[in-house]
């Protein structure tokens, strides 16, 4: 499905932008249509393939699900690679390149970037909800979280990127960080809204 995230009203203050999968061609040439671009004031989640595994799909819907109370939230999925047969560095290249491409037409430009890697800054919940907070205080209404697939990212989607997140220095599957990233958005909101937490 591509195009514009779907809307209804939430209060009367407030639209709902409801999870959508926006999935580019094999050839990479998603844009266009499908690209996201700046006008909410809410959080995108760009990811590498599909949640094939039922038991992460429900904790990400179970998630996207809660946050639709306090954020608005687009979930977006370009299609993966297939992992090399042999771990040679000229085809892991092709692989990241290929959907780094796809990332890549996805992004509009003023859309804020912060890409999930294994150097990036490690937050506290706390600091990930004033970092949140902070953003859209300065107007950075859209924000697009991008996660890769097993190979991580191409250094192309790192250089696009205006941040880099590490959610620690423990190795977990990409399609665990999904889920991992939507349950901190959760907690982030509920911090910002002022509510009780899990500590």
């Amino acid at each position: 499905m591509t195009g514009e995230p779907l809307r209804v009203p939430l209060r009367a203050d407030v639209l709902l932008h409801l999870p959508i999968v926006l999935a580019a061609s094999s050839s990479g040439m998603g844009g266009g249509s499908g690209a996201i671009a700046p006008g909410f004031m809410g959080v995108t989640l760009l990811c590498v393939g599909k949640l094939r595994e039922r038991y992460y799909a429900d904790a990400a819907a179970e998630y996207v699900k809660r946050l639709r109370r306090l954020m608005p939230v687009t979930l977006a999925e370009v299609p993966d690679e297939s992992e090399p047969a042999k771990p040679l560095a000229v085809l892991q290249e092709r692989v990241l390149r290929r959907e780094g491409d796809r990332i890549l037409s996805y992004i509009a430009q003023g859309v804020y970037v912060i890409a999930l890697c294994a150097e990036g800054a490690q937050w506290t919940s706390p600091e990930f909800a004033d970092k949140l907070q902070g953003l859209f205080t300065r107007g950075k209404s859209d924000v697009t979280f991008v996660i890769g697939g097993s190979l991580g990212l191409h250094e192309d989607v790192l250089n696009r990127a205006d941040e880099r997140l590490s959610m620690g220095r423990l190795t977990f599957p990409h399609t665990l960080a999904r889920v991992m990233l939507l349950e901190q958005l959760f907690r982030a909101a509920k911090i910002n809204a002022g509510e009780r937490y899990h500590k």
